[in-house]
This record gives C-alpha cells, sequence and structure tokens, in this order.
C-alpha cells in the first residue's frame, strides 16, 4: 500500500508520537551493514567513514561507546509516499524556524525525526501546528 502524496492532506493527518527512549548516534570505524546488528540499532547507514549506528542510549552505554548528543525520535504516524513532495521541507523550516536541529529518517511507511531530547516537547508543539496550515 502506498502512502499519501498530496501535502496538505498529510499535513494535516499528522499525528507525532515521542517514542519512549532516548536515543544517541554512534558511528564504528570499518564496520560494514550488518555488522553490529545483535545491538538491535533501529537505523544504521553506511558512511565511507565507518558505519553510523542509531540507538538506545542504554545500549549504547552498555557498549561503553561514545556519543556526542542525547535525541527523541518523534514518529510522523502519517503514511506519507517516499515520493511525496515537501513533507521533509515543511517539517524542517518549521523547526529550523525556532532553532531545533532535526534529522529525519524516512521509513517505508512513517517519518522519524531526531531531535534534541532537551527541544523535544516544542517541537512536538510546532509539529501539532503544522496540521491548522
Amino acid at each position: 500500500m502506498s502512502g499519501g502524496t498530496e501535502l496538505t492532506k498529510i499535513l494535516s493527518s499528522l499525528s507525532p508520537k515521542v517514542l519512549p527512549d532516548s536515543y544517541v548516534f554512534c558511528t564504528v570505524p570499518e564496520a560494514r551493514y550488518g555488522d553490529y546488528a545483535e545491538v538491535h540499532p533501529i537505523a544504521s547507514f553506511q558512511e565511507q567513514e565507518g558505519l553510523t549506528l542509531v540507538l538506545t542510549k542504554a545500549r549504547a552505554e552498555a557498549l561503553d561507546w561514545t556519543y556526542d548528543s542525547l535525541f527523541n525520535c518523534i514518529s510522523l504516524q502519517v503514511h506519507s509516499s517516499l515520493t511525496s513532495v515537501g513533507l521533509t521541507a515543511a517539517v524542517a523550516a518549521k523547526l529550523a524556524a525556532s532553532e531545533i536541529s532535526v534529522n529525519m529518517i524516512a521509513g517505508y511507511y512513517h517519518d522519524h525525526l531526531f531531535v534534541p531530547q532537551d527541544q523535544a516537547r516544542e517541537a512536538m508543539d510546532l509539529l501539532e501546528s503544522l496540521k491548522t496550515r
């Protein structure tokens, strides 16, 4: 089932939800995609410099891995198409206007935002305001 493509409908259907854990971004030099699957990352991305893993703070600390910042994951809970245009831009612009950084990851069904943990509540309020645009 493909997701929606009309931006106004997607925005009006947003139902953002903060996932319960704290997340961190870690990198493992010389690792390759598939390595460290046993740490159950929520996402991974292969870069030239190594493997980036997004995992819970608790898992990173259990592994004694370093990280720079704590993030909350906000799932937008709207099924947008991977070919829809404008959702990332609308969300990023809204958060940027309030100086909130965002790292977005698209899954097949939903988009997920990683925002600084201390700004998650404000980010949620801003996302809710997008619904009335």
